[in-house]
């Protein structure tokens, strides 16, 4: 085997790792930035959808999170899993139907401390009249896709 292909060998082996770590995340397709690049401190801190800074940023789960201020990304470092999205950062909705799909950062909703995003306010609002049999059924669905 030539230097080239096992070269070539090796970093497609090298990205497909990456992407397996990544694989449960909505990053998007040309993107590592988590959650659109919105600050998922501030939806609990704040009770508002809130866009990151790179100036305050980290990497957790290959990922880039974005945060709006210090405190926040401080915040995070200490309990990141306190703040991650339900499903990856996928559309809660969506997951309750067995399905992926991308999200408004700005449509969310914390039920029992967890961060559930969903696509959009028409989908948020079909969310809201009954999210806890959502939560359920996407609950089972995201067990199935992640095992």
């Amino acid at each position: 085997m030539s230097k080239f292909t096992w070269s070539l060998v090796v970093l497609i082996l090298l990205s497909q790792s990456n992407m397996a770590l990544a694989a449960n995340l909505n990053l998007g397709w040309f993107s590592d930035v988590a959650v659109d690049g919105y600050d998922v401190v501030s939806y609990f801190t704040d009770g508002k959808a809130v866009k990151g800074n790179k100036k305050y940023s980290t990497n957790y789960m290959n990922a880039q999170w974005l945060f709006s201020s210090s405190e926040h990304l401080k915040e995070f470092k200490k309990q990141p899993q306190k703040y991650l999205p339900q499903y990856g950062g996928y559309c809660a909705y969506a997951m309750a139907k067995g399905e992926k799909a991308d999200i408004d950062p700005k449509v969310f909703s914390i039920v029992s401390g967890k961060l559930y995003l969903n696509y959009n306010i028409e989908i948020g609002k079909k969310w809201e009249i009954d999210k806890g049999k959502y939560i359920e059924k996407a609950d089972t669905h995201w067990k199935e896709q992640t095992q």
